[in-house]
């Protein structure tokens, strides 16, 4: 909604500046969203006189001026403007005004040998109008040394609200000034709609051509002739308004309608009488009509549309947009005017399927105001009658304006209830009658009265309307401010539920790690589907956005090998990326999981990312993925100890480079290794891929235990002792449970147990695999001595020989 500060005040008696009406609007709800005002672009720019122009000595095409700008002394200001001439009167720009128009601060300058103190300026040099030919000519009475902008009425403010759906009646600038009124910024002073009588009876009939359950789609329809007017040019303060909002003028008769729109929210429409024929009748459309609308566009209707249509057919899309073929031209002698109620929601449905977004639309679809249907229409006839001439007939109203009365019960005690602000009855009363709503106190109850709502505020539905009524003009400022109450009785409770603590955990634990979170469709195509597992047929889109795009992913990492791929054909070949998100593996809610997937290529390792010359040449390998797995573990909370990790995976990680993590056959939480040549080759991918993929909602959740706290911090200040052992054991023992048989010999001094090496070859018994572990021992309470030491490796070595079978190498 735009309207500018000289139009608001052609309904607002008020002495407050532009800042002060600003804030006020936003206040009250009527947010501010720009304000343009142009005297600030044009506020170094005065009206000069030019006393002398010569001829430049050294060039053609320049004049040398003296121009008189009311300070004194001539200024000598060189211009190339053919039409610069001795006497004449233009805009003049001293040195440091800003020049819209070319983006400069003017400076005093040399041009061909002659100093220049200034500029005299083009009407396209100040953004006014094309003009490059020549610098303004003003008249002869233009006042030297005025601002120009002051001078040309160009010091207009122009206002636009960000208007909220529930406020139709702010859609003009009536109701804006009426709002303003009540905050007390000034006084309202719109006089009310004079009737004018009609001269005869109109000779053109209107029918509502609906059936009982369609009447609501036009209540009312009011017509009126005006016989024997001259539609020319509007007055000029009219085009003038029209200008400044971003209107263009276009005749007397339709800038009428253009103006009560935007000024009382009133849309209205007119017709030549001439072009029309026979009697108007308000319908659906039918099915194969069409409308060429005064935007030239044709525009197909079907059923849903409401028309106003005569024996020609269609003139009129009812309450958005007329027909060319009735419209008024410089040759109207005889028009219709029109004005109606219609459907909103019915208004809203065509408007949007046609794409049509006109002002009459943007308010019929928000609801007008239904008492003033007659009113409007009086006042457009009074503008036609005084700008254009003629005689008007009587008004034709075909069906009937539908009650506006409503009535609210309200205790003045609910403001304080429902806002927690304490305000007087006289005051509230106050604010609502500037408001236009009409509150009567009832008989023997000084804090209940009865307010009737005004036409124009459909939204005003119960007490708790009433109540922000009163409120955001009173101002939201004055409700006195308190303190949260303490609730020191208990601790508040946790709001974000396990799941959603796992996953930031995870982001940043991953994050740290060196991966880059990426966001990949759930969707991908039915081949890869089949890749990783999924491809079932109720996991296909019935309507899906591109082909490739046609089924519900059963993994997440489809999506990442698409984006390594990617990245790797545009040169970026080092990639670390991590996702979480759902997968699907059925129907059903439990079938869709969430899970974490991370995947690497090329050298971006956990250590190192990228190529170093201090780094080995060495990608991504399976260790990467598991670390990175572990990881998220760790994050999580998760008790590693319990941990399995069992060779293989499933069909889309290498056989022989992969592994499962489960806490037990039966509780499997996810896979990491190196992805399957056969995989990569179907997407089309040449270098290898590690990644991992762990099931978030797999995971068991940690044991309740609020009276548990977090052991003590123990750091100790004796150096730690390293021992390493190498132990013969079977080929078919895991390593990692001769890591946990070494820790549990003694879990106080043993802090650490590594694997460092592996072997099988020479001097190893065939079935038979050496495996080395360097065990880390953390004295507590003293230094530990040798015979101690070597009662915990004893203790170490006869505890892998029990779990394992494994013995020490000789």
């Amino acid at each position: 909604m735009k309207f500018t500060l000289s139009w608001l005040k052609q309904h607002l008696e008020t002495d407050a500046d532009l800042a002060a009406i600003v804030e006020s609007l936003t206040k009250i709800g009527l947010e501010v969203e720009h304000v343009h005002d142009p005297a600030a672009a044009l506020k170094d720019f005065v009206i000069a006189q030019v006393i002398e122009a010569r001829q430049h000595p050294n060039a053609d095409r320049l004049r040398i001026c003296f121009v008189d700008i009311g300070t004194g002394a001539p200024v000598q200001v060189v211009c190339g403007a053919p039409n610069a001439r001795t006497g004449m009167k233009s805009v003049f720009a001293p040195p440091g005004a800003y020049i819209p128009a070319k983006g400069i601060t003017l400076s005093k300058g040399i041009i061909r040998g002659v100093e220049s103190g200034g500029m005299l300026c083009s009407g396209a040099e100040l953004e006014l109008s094309g003009d490059h030919d020549g610098i303004l000519d003003l008249p002869a009475d233009a006042p030297v040394g005025v601002l120009y902008a002051k001078w040309a009425a160009l010091d207009d403010p122009l206002i636009e609200i960000n208007l909220t759906p529930n406020r139709p009646d702010a859609a003009g600038v009536l109701g804006v000034a009426r709002d303003l009124d009540a905050a007390g910024l000034g006084q309202l002073k719109t006089p009310p709609v004079t009737p004018v009588a009609g001269q005869f009876p109109c000779p053109v009939k209107v029918s509502l051509d609906f059936d009982a359950a369609d009447r609501h789609l036009a209540p009312a329809f009011a017509l009126r002739l005006v016989r024997g007017v001259r539609n020319g040019p509007s007055p000029e303060w009219l085009q003038t308004q029209l200008r400044a909002i971003g209107l263009r003028p276009i005749n007397a008769l339709v800038d009428i309608t253009n103006f009560l729109t935007i000024d009382r929210a009133r849309p209205l429409h007119v017709f030549d009488a001439g072009k029309v024929k026979g009697d108007l009748s308000v319908r659906r459309a039918r099915a194969g009509e069409s409308l060429v609308a005064l935007d030239g566009k044709t525009y197909p209707l079907d059923e849903n549309a409401v028309v106003i249509a005569d024996d020609n057919g269609v003139e009129s899309l009812a309450g958005i947009m007329g027909g060319e073929a009735s419209g008024c031209s410089a040759e109207t002698t005889d028009v219709l005017i029109e004005s109606a109620l219609w459907d909103p929601v019915n208004i809203a449905r065509t408007g949007r399927r046609l794409g049509i977004n006109s002002d009459a639309r943007y308010r019929f679809e928000r609801g007008v105001d239904p008492a003033f249907t007659l009113p409007g229409l009086e006042l457009a006839t009074q503008l036609v009658l005084e700008f254009c001439g003629g005689e008007a007939s009587d008004i034709v109203l075909a069906g009937e304006i539908p009650s506006t009365v409503k009535r609210i019960t309200f205790p003045w005690s609910e403001v304080r209830r429902l806002a927690g602000i304490e305000l007087s009855p006289s005051e509230m009363a106050a604010i609502l009658e500037h408001l236009g709503f009409r509150p009567a106190s009832l008989p023997g109850n000084s804090d209940l009265v009865v307010i009737d709502v005004p036409s124009w505020r459909p939204d005003i539905e119960g007490k708790a309307d009433i109540v922000e009524e009163i409120l955001r003009i009173a101002g939201v400022d004055r409700i006195p401010a308190q303190p949260l109450p303490r609730e020191d009785a208990h601790v508040s409770a946790a709001i974000l539920t396990p799941l959603q603590k796992r996953v930031r955990n995870v982001k940043r634990a991953l994050a740290a790690n060196g991966l880059t979170e990426a966001v990949s469709w759930s969707f991908i195509s039915h081949e890869q589907a089949l890749l990783f597992g999924g491809g079932d047929e109720a996991l296909v889109l019935a309507n899906p956005i591109a082909s490739d795009l046609s089924d519900m992913r059963p993994s997440l990492l489809p999506g990442h090998i698409a984006s390594a791929k990617r990245n790797a054909d545009r040169g970026f070949g080092d990639v670390a990326l991590f996702e979480v998100g759902p997968i699907f593996k059925g129907t059903a809610p439990e079938d869709q999981k969430t899970v974490v997937a991370g995947l690497r290529q090329g050298r971006a390792r956990v250590a190192a990312r990228g190529r170093h010359w201090a780094d080995g040449a060495s990608d991504a390998d399976i260790f990467d993925a598991k670390a990175d797995a572990l990881a998220l573990l760790g994050a999580l909370g998760v008790p590693l100890a319990g941990l399995q990790i069992v060779p293989g995976g499933p069909g889309w990680f290498h056989p022989g480079r992969s592994g499962t993590l489960q806490f037990g056959p039966k509780n499997i939480v996810g896979y990491f290794g190196q992805l399957h040549p056969r995989v990569l080759a179907a997407l089309d991918v040449d270098a290898p891929l590690v990644g991992f993929e762990i099931v978030l909602d797999d995971i068991p959740l940690p044991k309740a235990k609020p009276t548990k706290t977090k052991p003590k911090l123990e750091i100790s200040d004796l150096m730690p002792v390293e021992r390493d052992f190498a132990f013969l054991a079977d080929r078919h023992v895991k390593a990692a449970d001769l890591l946990r048989a070494v820790q549990s010999a003694d879990r106080t001094l043993i802090t650490g147990a590594n694997l460092f090496d592996v072997y099988e070859g020479d001097e190893i018994p065939p079935g038979k695999k050496s495996i080395a572990i360097a065990v880390t021992l953390q004295p507590r309470d003293k230094t530990l001595t040798d015979a101690e030491i070597d009662a915990i490796a004893a203790k170490i070595i006869a505890e892998v020989q029990n779990k394992t079978g494994a013995t020490l190498r000789g």
